[in-house]
């Protein structure tokens, strides 16, 4: 009985390290566990590959985006009352982020495009205080001198505005931005798609030497998620973890409105990937660690299929079912967007087109999570 070996070629490239599988034309004889037949036919062994990196995306992969958002606001205008500034409603934040961010796109678009979530909302949040502090101190006025607010001359307004604005407290914004994002890290574990631990489980069974971690464009942390994702997740990646790579790449997707390759936020996967494997000693040897296979999941065709794949990862996208009320990946197939996007119109229009262009990039798709497994072990089989 003849068996075909199959020879590994990696090439390495300036986008990463790829590992092909090629067959060989030299007959080889074993002598284990071999299936025999009564006939003379010949057997082909398919060698699967092993995974060594894991990463995910969050919002909308791991958890549904718009109710985790929504309930963080909640918090914002909790905290906010707190605080002592009444009459906030939970959605003022993206309300006032979105309109603020637009504003800035009139005279700085580079600067309106390369805003990162954190700031978009300090932003809101000061200026939601700054408002209620001038509202208030017109009134106060109007009062001290028996008339109404709206009979107040132009100076008089304007210097309320400026003494408003020097009265809000940096600790203040910063304590509710605080509470906001303490809120997201609770309603992510409360909402968790409710397949996701036991895929989770299976992934670490199957593969127990995998370097899981995460890849997101905002604050989220798995890490922080301690009673359910926390225990698989060995390190997250923020685009906001390097604010300058962050804004040079959105600075040229402004200008260009090209397909901009957003490499430098998975190129830091993969040194941390890198340190966690030799920590662990997965790194035998050269032959068996070049074989490792990246795999990247997420909901995203641009930022996740395409930024991963250009690096060499494998991508998985998750293009699940209604049922799992996913937001994000709906902005660009309807003319309206979900109430917790600061995305500007502009944008979209650039998004569809990056998204067009990573459909090419795309290995699996999923629409359902008990799915995932599966998807993973077709890579690893495939390459």
């Amino acid at each position: 009985m003849r068996l075909h070996q199959p020879i590994s070629v990696i090439i390495v490239s300036a986008l990463g390290t790829h590992a092909f599988t090629a067959h060989s034309s030299t007959a080889w004889t074993t002598r284990k566990a071999l299936l025999y037949s009564t006939t003379d036919a010949t057997i082909e062994t398919t060698k699967t590959k092993k995974l060594g990196l894991l990463t995910f995306d969050l919002d909308d992969t791991l958890y549904p985006v718009a109710p985790v958002i929504s309930e963080a606001n909640e918090a914002f205008a909790k905290a906010m009352q707190n605080f002592g500034f009444d009459g906030i409603k939970p959605g003022d934040i993206e309300d006032t982020g979105r309109q603020l961010r637009e504003e800035l796109a009139i005279e700085n678009p580079k600067k309106a495009a390369a805003l990162s979530h954190t700031e978009i909302r300090m932003m809101a949040i000061r200026k939601q205080m700054e408002t209620v502090i001038f509202l208030r101190s017109l009134e106060r006025i109007a009062e001290d001198e028996a008339t109404s607010v709206s009979s107040l001359s132009p100076i008089i307004v304007n210097n309320a505005k400026i003494w408003a604005a020097k009265e809000v407290s940096p600790t203040v914004v910063q304590a509710v931005y605080n509470a906001w994002e303490m809120e997201r890290h609770h309603a992510g574990e409360r909402h968790v798609f409710p397949e996701i631990i036991e895929m989770l489980e299976k992934i670490k069974e199957k593969h127990p030497n995998v370097i899981i971690g995460a890849v997101t464009d905002g604050k989220a942390n798995p890490m922080l998620m301690t009673f359910t994702c926390a225990p698989f997740f060995d390190f997250c990646m923020s685009w906001e973890d390097d604010m300058g790579s962050r804004e040079k790449f959105f600075k040229e997707l402004d200008e260009t409105g090209s397909v901009a390759q957003l490499k430098w936020i998975y190129e830091a996967a993969l040194e941390k990937y890198s340190g966690f494997a030799s920590a662990r000693g997965s790194f035998k040897n050269k032959d068996e660690s070049s074989s490792d296979v990246w795999i990247h999941v997420g909901d995203d065709l641009a930022y996740d299929v395409g930024g991963s794949a250009a690096c060499g990862a494998k991508t998985i996208l998750m293009e699940l079912a209604d049922k799992y009320g996913q937001t994000a990946r709906h902005r660009f197939t309807t003319d309206e967007q979900p109430s917790w996007s600061v995305t500007m119109n502009t944008e979209i229009e650039k998004r569809k087109m990056m998204n067009d262009n990573a459909e090419q990039h795309v290995d699996k798709r999923v629409r359902y999570i008990s799915g995932l497994t599966e998807a993973i072990n077709d890579i690893l089989v495939e390459m």
